[in-house]
């Protein structure tokens, strides 16, 4: 005895194999490529502008270091932001400064007031930065980026 399938049972089987198939397809059974390549953290433009403040600060100290004793605490400022978005990114210190490793520091101005003026200014540009991420930001990351943005606010009217 031969039995047979009417044709509308034999497209909806057929449609429901295909369908499996293709589900399989997109759960990453079938036809396994590359991985999709990890998110930067939005995090990472923050640590940045604090590493380019860091060396900054670090440049003009050096330079200048009669204006160490007026420009330390606003070095260490940008020193515990670097190391509290590290731990925000579950980023590891370096065993070293952030600046050790070789990295180009900023140019640094030809007399102390220039110096100064110029890190003002980063520092306003620093502080439009963290005030636009803070906006953007996760509700678990705001708080750290606008405690950021206000005291770099500080810091521009220290260097004033």
């Amino acid at each position: 005895m031969v039995f047979t399938v009417p044709v509308k049972t034999r497209r909806a089987v057929l449609a429901s194999a295909v369908g499996a198939g293709a589900g399989l397809v997109v759960s990453g059974c079938w036809g396994r490529g590359a991985p999709a390549p990890p998110k930067p953290n939005p995090l990472a433009p923050a640590l940045a502008g604090a590493l380019a403040l860091v060396d900054r600060y670090q440049a003009t100290v050096a330079a200048y270091p009669d204006l160490a004793e007026r420009l330390q605490p606003l070095l260490a400022d940008h020193q515990a932001h670097v190391d509290a978005l590290r731990r925000a990114m579950g980023t590891p210190s370096p065993t070293a400064s952030p600046s050790a490793g070789g990295s180009a520091a900023p140019g640094v101005a030809d007399d102390p007031a220039a110096a100064v003026v110029a890190l003002r200014a980063a520092e306003q540009a620093g502080q439009a930065d963290a005030s636009t991420a803070c906006l953007a930001a996760a509700a678990e990351h705001a708080a750290l980026l606008g405690s950021i943005a206000a005291c770099r606010a500080t810091h521009v009217e220290v260097l004033t």
